[in-house]
């Protein structure tokens, strides 16, 4: 069993506060097992909860489903409405009636709650009882991330889950760091691929859960889609973590690789469907000086890096890019708010103006991460490897001009012990810096 603490933490601090806590992200991520095995047991036998005031449903498990049967058996237990199978929700009404008739306080761990006919009501409902306190985890078509925020009024308190970091992942596997670090850059942090066997085990599980899961739920949301171009788009996109990019952009990919002609609006399109149902995130870039987001071009990286190795059906593994995509996700799960950074330097021509003297030119350079929280700020460059001086006045181009005194840290996978440079840089290995979260303070 993968260690999943930090989350569970969360639960635990949130425990009792009088609102719907609400878990989400991407399908597959592990929320289901988090919210009914790993919290269910710390209620159970950290927090001396009785199981009989612990309600567990699932709604998308036909054994929780059939619990309904008996109540109104004039109603059917469940139907269509919207093209989508709902659960009936008086009968599950009257079902936690029955269960919750006794004394003290319940906690419901309610799984795949979009499925339940009206459940924003009948949540916001719960919360007039005392004697309830609630936790439901949601994904699909019908519950995602633009919509979490809005639908329970102010009223819900939400857990965002990532896909496995790689401390998490560590936890679970016998391999050597380093060994595990590799299969971790090809197959992600979705706990089912990683726990597949075999190499083709662990392909075919990802391109299946691509497939089946993810493209499938955003067609059921958006049921007129052509799913050729929508899965081109996510390859071209895949293709591309990292680039600065617009819908233009990948537009123009279309056309002189493929050769196909897809519009700018319909791309666009696509990418906010991507993120709503948390496979991408699209990132603006920062300009470090003027303290301003650039609105475009931005950075896109997936949420899970095995998932966008599945699109590209792993034929596409540049670890440059995806070293990157690793980093950004691990700030994220450390809490920070992350941006790319863009610094404006002057660069030096060979021209001269009319007094004989170096004509210089404005030149946008890049900082691979800004990451904040709270009062605390990093600059983060991230290098496969900085074997010349070349490469080095590459890599520390930027971090050089950036005229605050904040953190300045590179890090490298292909990086010895951790060592602070003659200018004040943190030079960290990816394996340091995944596994230990001071890592950025050493």
């Amino acid at each position: 069993m993968f260690n999943r603490n930090h989350y569970l933490q969360q639960l635990i601090d949130k425990k009792d506060n009088h609102l719907i806590k609400v878990i989400t992200g991407l399908r597959r991520s592990g929320k289901s097992f988090l919210l009914n095995t790993i919290f269910y047991h710390h209620l159970k036998d950290e927090a001396k909860i009785n199981e009989d005031h612990i309600i567990k449903f699932a709604f998308d498990d036909e054994k929780s489903v059939a619990l309904l049967d008996k109540y109104l058996p004039d109603q059917p237990t469940t139907f269509r409405k919207d093209g989508q199978e709902v659960v009936n929700n008086r009968k599950f009404l009257l079902y936690i009636d029955e269960v919750t008739g006794g004394d003290g306080k319940y906690y419901l761990l309610l799984d795949e709650i979009q499925i339940l006919d009206g459940f924003v009501r009948v949540l916001n409902g719960f919360l007039y009882h005392d004697n309830f306190d609630i936790y439901v985890t949601g994904s699909n078509s019908r519950f995602l991330s633009s919509e979490v925020d809005t639908e329970f009024g102010g009223r819900g308190d939400r857990i965002h889950l990532l896909p496995l970091t790689f401390q998490e992942y560590l936890s679970g596997t016998d391999l050597e760091r380093r060994d595990a670090l590799d299969e971790y850059i090809r197959y992600g942090g979705i706990p089912l691929v990683q726990l597949s066997r075999g190499d083709e085990g662990k392909t075919s599980q990802a391109i299946s859960i691509l497939n089946e899961t993810y493209i499938k739920d955003v067609k059921l949301r958006h049921p007129n889609v052509n799913v050729n171009s929508l899965n081109d788009t996510l390859a071209v996109v895949a293709s591309m973590i990292s680039t600065p990019l617009n819908p233009s952009k990948i537009e123009r990919t279309f056309k002189s690789v493929y050769g196909i002609d897809l519009g700018n609006d319909t791309i666009a399109n696509y990418i906010g469907w991507f993120q709503e149902a948390y496979l991408l995130n699209k990132t603006l870039r920062y300009d470090v000086k003027g303290r301003r987001y650039i609105g475009t071009p931005y950075k896109i990286y997936f949420e899970d890096i095995g998932i966008r190795n599945a699109a590209l059906s792993f034929r596409d593994i540049d670890e440059t890019d995806i070293i990157e995509n690793i980093v950004y996700n691990e700030l994220r799960f450390r809490g920070f708010t992350v941006d790319v950074g863009v610094v404006t330097i002057k660069e030096k021509t060979d021209r001269l103006d009319k007094n004989g003297k170096p004509i210089y030119v404005d030149k946008e350079t890049e900082v691979d991460f800004v990451a904040n929280k709270g009062d605390k700020k990093y600059y983060v460059q991230v290098a496969l490897e900085i074997s010349s001086q070349k490469k080095k006045d590459q890599e520390y181009e930027s971090i050089r001009h950036i005229p605050d005194s904040f953190r300045k840290v590179i890090v490298v996978k292909n990086e010895g012990k951790p060592y602070h440079t003659n200018e004040g840089f943190l030079r960290v290995s990816l394996l340091d810096f995944l596994t230990n979260p001071d890592a950025l303070d050493w």
